[in-house]
């Protein structure tokens, strides 16, 4: 085991936080349909509760970019998973809707915090040949946490339906207490002083999000709302969806993401930085987008349990490869500016976990396979899209103009 000084500690500690931020997206789901019953609410609110966790997931993510150049990488982590530990304490023990609603509020802001400081963090310790790898692992992080979160969620709830909650605190707590005590400040006390007494005004978040149409690295941005919509809508009605349409149990739902995310994880975190250097990013970003969109048509085609298996591995595997492909080029091209890129990506990609699983719900409502189809559009689009504006990125530091 790495000692707390070695160089692989902070990338271990990275990937825990990462995986426990987004853990804590996907863990209600499986779990929310039943809890909700004890509120007297339905799937309109369950769509709404997955969604705040990314409105303020997306309204603080240029503040806390922002601000973990200022202010150093760790403060930024520490004060996330305070955040995220609160946010499912607070759902454990709701007796109250609007308690709900808190506690998701709360947790996104937590994953604002985390999320652009982690990746600017990586960007900090990882030189430009190596920043694919770190960014492969730290997205192998991501994504096992984002899909695995439902599968932990519905075994956990066997022991009752809060503990998924406790659980999911006490994990946060421990990851914030190692957090402390082992993961060093990866940016220097003279580079946050410089971010600090810079003279330059900070426009207000949809003013930023404007200005980010404009910014060189927009497509690459507009790829990261699409790939997280696409998950997003995958995920919010994965459960309801196989349950009403191929009529699988909680069990097999949960072996289901599973299984799926483990290996799309293994593949990513073994496989993604020899992806890179033999295809490049550009090009397994547009593979991916359309591999992923024939998934999603796939899925609606059978109701064979090892057939959904393997369509859902799929999916898990292609996005997995996707995230880290994506991000290493904007990382890329932040230049000086890592820690505001990381933050605009993070906003992108909340805004995908707002529209995302609301509009799959409402969906869902209209004709149970509309959410697939639909997601499926959206990422051929993408790929579309991809193919003819990736080509001409400079992949090159280029400063952010405000």
């Amino acid at each position: 085991m790495a000692t707390p000084t070695s160089k692989s500690s902070p990338l271990f500690f990275l990937m825990l936080n990462m995986f426990i931020t987004m853990l804590g997206i996907g863990l209600i789901i499986p779990v929310l349909p039943e809890f909700l019953k004890e509120f007297d609410a339905g799937g309109k609110a369950a769509g709404y509760l997955v969604a705040a966790f990314g409105l303020t997931q997306f309204a603080f993510s240029p503040l806390a970019g922002e601000w973990s150049d200022k202010y150093g990488r760790k403060m930024m982590i520490i004060a996330g998973l305070i955040m995220f530990t609160l946010s499912n304490f607070i759902f454990a023990i709701a007796s109250e809707m609007w308690l709900l609603y808190v506690s998701r509020l709360i947790g996104g802001i937590g994953a604002a915090a985390i999320i652009p400081a982690v990746m600017a963090y990586v960007a900090d310790i990882t030189t430009e040949e190596r920043r694919g790898k770190g960014m492969g692992l730290l997205g192998a992080a991501m994504s096992l946490g984002f899909v695995i979160g439902p599968g932990i969620g519905g075994f956990l709830a066997e022991l009752g339906l809060r503990t998924p909650f406790y659980v999911s605190a006490a994990v946060g707590a421990f990851a914030l207490l190692c957090t402390i005590s082992f993961l060093p400040e990866s940016l220097p006390k003279e580079t946050q002083l410089a971010h600090r007494s810079a003279k330059v005004k900070r426009e207000p978040i949809f003013r930023q999000f404007a200005q980010s149409f404009k910014a060189p690295y927009f497509i690459l941005l507009l790829l990261v709302f699409a790939l997280t919509f696409g998950l997003a809508n995958f995920e919010a009605i994965f459960p309801l969806f196989v349950d009403e349409k191929y009529k699988f149990t909680a069990r097999d739902i949960s072996i289901l993401i599973t299984i799926g995310a483990l290996i799309g994880a293994v593949i990513q975190a073994v496989l993604i930085d020899k992806l890179m250097k033999r295809f490049g990013e550009k090009t397994l970003v547009n593979a991916t987008f359309l591999l992923s969109a024939v998934c999603l048509v796939l899925m609606l085609l059978s109701g064979s349990f090892w057939y959904i298996l393997l369509i859902t591995l799929l999916f898990f595997t292609f996005t997995s490869i996707m995230r880290p492909a994506i991000n290493t080029l904007l990382s890329k091209m932040a230049g000086e500016e890592q820690g505001f890129v990381a933050g605009m990506n993070n906003a992108y990609m909340s805004v995908g976990n707002i529209f995302g699983p609301a509009l799959a719900g409402i969906l869902f409502d209209v004709h149970m396979d509309y959410p697939y189809l639909f997601g499926a559009f959206v990422l051929l689009l993408s790929f579309i899209i991809s193919v003819s504006k990736t080509k001409h990125l400079r992949v090159q530091a280029v400063p952010h103009k405000g």
